[in-house]
């Protein structure tokens, strides 16, 4: 690990995902899901500690297999389908406080991100020291593969509606490019995520712009197939 803030990554992983079953430690292209991201933060050299959160014997073993042995588990209460990150985060972070650990960042690490790379993290490590005390949050982004104005609204009879009748008229090059959550990075000064939770998380982030094919997000079957050929295709360019 290089010298700087004390950072921890903190990579959730919990046992009941519905969409695809155990999707945290299936086999993607021949390894745990879990694996890669562990090993991208591992090779980024970043973290005092990599921290798989979870409330799963068999993930914390496979955690442990790749190198990151889980300090501790998840509470039950922590681990449903409707428990937002931003609570997990606060609770890890309360809970190393209680062992006598203290950060100055704490970074999300989702799980299922194979496509990071060890670069990735460490240009968002730089962003935040540039920006100073004055970040509060960093969010790993991707622009949108087309134009959000130029969007449809699907019509319950099938027929296609423009979400915006005036700028869909606009060439796509006269349009401002947008953003969306990539959906496998974020960045926090730890004192922000011990605090009181803001009222609206979003005022926080400042954004640092990944390449798509760092940012693919897999939620279902279609996702991880996709996900595998970009991987593998990637492998051999």
């Amino acid at each position: 690990m290089s010298a700087g803030p004390r950072r921890i990554a903190i990579v959730p992983a919990r046992s009941g995902s519905k969409r695809i079953p155990l999707k945290n430690i299936r086999d993607f292209c021949g390894r745990p899901m879990l694996s890669y991201i562990l090993e991208t933060a591992r090779l980024s050299g970043l973290f005092d500690i990599v921290h798989v959160s979870t409330d799963s014997p068999e993930i914390m073993r496979v955690a442990a297999e790749w190198g990151a042995p889980p300090d501790f588990a998840r509470p039950a209460e922590l681990a449903d389908d409707m428990t937002p990150l931003i609570p997990v985060l606060q609770w890890t972070l309360a809970e190393y406080d209680r062992r006598g650990q203290n950060f100055d960042e704490a970074w999300l690490l989702m799980a299922c991100a194979p496509l990071l790379l060890p670069d990735h993290l460490i240009a968002m490590a730089r962003r935040m020291e540039a920006l100073g005390e004055s970040a509060q949050a960093l969010l790993a982004v991707a622009p949108f593969p087309a134009p959000v104005e130029r969007g449809f609204k699907r019509l319950p009879d099938g027929k296609l509606e423009p979400v915006d009748a005036v700028l869909f008229q606009k060439r796509s090059q006269d349009l401002q490019v947008t953003y969306h959550d990539a959906g496998v990075v974020d960045v926090y000064r730890a004192k922000t995520l011990l605090d009181a939770q803001p009222a609206n998380w979003a005022s926080l982030y400042h954004g640092h712009v990944l390449p798509r094919s760092a940012a693919v997000d897999i939620d279902t079957e279609e996702d991880w197939r996709f996900a595998e050929a970009l991987y593998r295709g990637l492998r051999t360019a």
